[in-house]
């Protein structure tokens, strides 16, 4: 082989060992050295692609290699080299998988060849596979290696027996119930075995029995990606998403079981549950848009029947019940299914708020301050808790003062007509004329004035709004200098509540 070959080579395979993959060894460099003068009964055509395949290898394109260390493979089925080039080109994409039956068959066309036989070894070693890894490490201390090669075969064989004494000690951990333990035992296992699916699985259900469902998500994933047929890691991602109340990655996960295997029995099952689940929640959801309170609480009470024993979808459904009750101004029902959202979940920020929501509802405004304080402790840049926070804080103020609603003696969310209905009741009844001792009569004025008041302040819109954030109309400090109504103060010659015609009285209000 002459020096530009040589060096060609070098620059190939250390260009893609830095550039893609630190971990595939440099041996590489020297096996590519060794061999390249090899003859292994390729004809032109596989010629040609062998040198297409290194020629673009070194330009790391990996992709058009692959193509041409394909058809070499094609072309000629007992060319070593070209299984081996290829195998090299796997690992630099990241292919373990596809380059472990590469090693293979080079090793069975060419049993002496060490290399790539400690190349199989650590991809084993990696997957878990010690027993067949610790095989190929010893075949090549007994084949007369090299001192690198010996050396290398040494350590991953030192590595191997003791992820063997390892795996053992966390069979007996976990049997045992030692979840803890075996998990810490797995956690050394995995940093060398990292494609093992199975100390993966066993370490996911650790995790599980400890209460830690991220991690044992984590764990899940990888082996459903490491084991292309792992129907049981999908089925039990479902169930973990489903009890953490997530049913839509619940949903997702079971139908990528289906996908696998749609005759699995339990994923079938658990599919349909799912399935129905999440379109009673769609619905609610849907309701909730539409400002269909009332249908939408249903809707989550339905929920809660179809699935009564997973803890967490309860309290999703109870939080939801919770806003659409706080929505509909349904303030005492809000307030007592919030309050049991809050026992399991107290720093539930979005639970927090609409309770406060119910709690202006229901006039308790030192309650809706507290929820409102409690909720910006952990959610301190939200919009709406600081907003609710300052109307809650205006209407406490505002409840010292005078209070329309509770002059006319109707709830704050009653509609127009129920307050001119209010109005006209008690305006009757606290008609001035209706009393003769001067005292009396004083009393009355001012009562009428107060309810003429609070029934122009609330069926006018405008200042209806203003008053239930927190600001009185009426109130010239309150008004802080802008123009508001007055002409209750005037008197109320030729005014009449009712619509008959005028009064005959006058009186003044200081």
């Amino acid at each position: 082989m002459d020096l530009s070959d040589a060096h060609l080579t070098m620059v190939s395979i250390d260009h893609v060992a830095h550039k893609v993959l630190t971990y595939i060894p440099y041996v590489l460099v020297l096996i590519d050295l060794r061999y390249e003068g090899v003859k292994c009964g390729r004809d032109g055509s596989v010629d040609n692609h062998m040198e297409m395949g290194k020629k673009l290898l070194a330009a790391g394109q990996l992709a058009d290699a692959l193509s041409h260390f394909h058809a070499a493979v094609d072309g000629d089925s007992k060319n070593y080299m070209a299984y081996y080039r290829r195998a090299t080109v796997f690992l630099a994409m990241g292919k373990s998988k596809s380059a472990l039956p590469d090693l293979s068959r080079v090793i069975e066309l060419k049993p002496d060849f060490k290399s790539a036989r400690l190349q199989r070894g650590n991809l084993l070693l990696k997957q878990g596979g010690l027993d067949e890894a610790e095989r190929d490490f010893k075949t090549v201390l007994n084949s007369s290696p090299s001192d690198r090669e010996e050396g290398e075969a040494k350590s991953q064989l030192t590595k191997s027996d003791e992820m063997q004494r390892l795996v053992a000690q966390a069979r007996r951990s976990y049997s045992s119930q030692d979840y803890v333990t075996a998990a810490a035992q797995l956690d050394t296992i995995i940093e060398t075995c990292v494609w093992d699916v199975t100390s993966r699985e066993m370490r996911a259900e650790c995790f599980i029995e400890m209460g830690e469902m991220g991690k044992a998500v984590s764990d899940l994933k990888a082996a459903s990606k490491l084991k292309s047929d792992n129907t049981q890691a999908f089925y039990k991602l479902s169930i973990i998403y489903y009890n953490l109340g997530d049913h839509e990655m619940s949903l997702n996960e079971v139908r990528e079981c289906l996908k696998l295997d749609p005759d699995h029995k339990q994923c079938y099952s658990h599919y349909k549950q799912v399935k129905k689940l999440n379109k009673q929640i769609r619905s609610a959801e849907e309701l909730i848009q539409e400002q269909r309170y009332e249908e939408a609480v249903s809707k989550y009470e339905a929920v809660m029947k179809t699935e009564p024993n997973v803890h967490h979808l309860s309290l999703l459904a109870k939080e939801r019940m919770c806003h659409a009750l706080a929505q509909g101004q349904q303030a005492s029902r809000a307030v007592s299914v919030c309050s049991e959202v809050l026992k399991s979940d107290p720093e539930n920020v979005n639970v927090l708020k609409d309770r406060a929501e119910a709690y202006i509802q229901e006039e308790q405004y030192e309650e809706a301050i507290q929820d409102y304080e409690t909720a910006s402790k952990h959610s301190e840049n939200d919009r709406q808790i600081k907003e609710g926070l300052e109307k809650a804080q205006r209407l406490l103020k505002q409840s010292h003062k005078r209070d329309y609603y509770k002059i006319l003696g109707v709830k704050r969310n009653a509609q127009k007509k129920e307050i001119t209905k209010a109005y006209r009741k008690l305006a009757q009844q606290w008609h001035p004329d209706n009393f003769q001792k001067p005292e009396e009569k004083k009393k009355a004025e001012k009562k009428f004035i107060d309810i003429a008041q609070a029934k122009e302040v609330l069926t006018d819109p405008e200042m209806r709004t203003k008053f239930d954030h927190g600001e009185d109309p009426m109130d010239p400090e309150s008004q802080q200098g802008r123009p508001h109504h007055q002409h209750f103060h005037q008197g109320y010659q030729g005014f009449n509540p009712f619509g008959s015609g005028p009064f005959n009285f006058k009186f003044n209000h200081n």
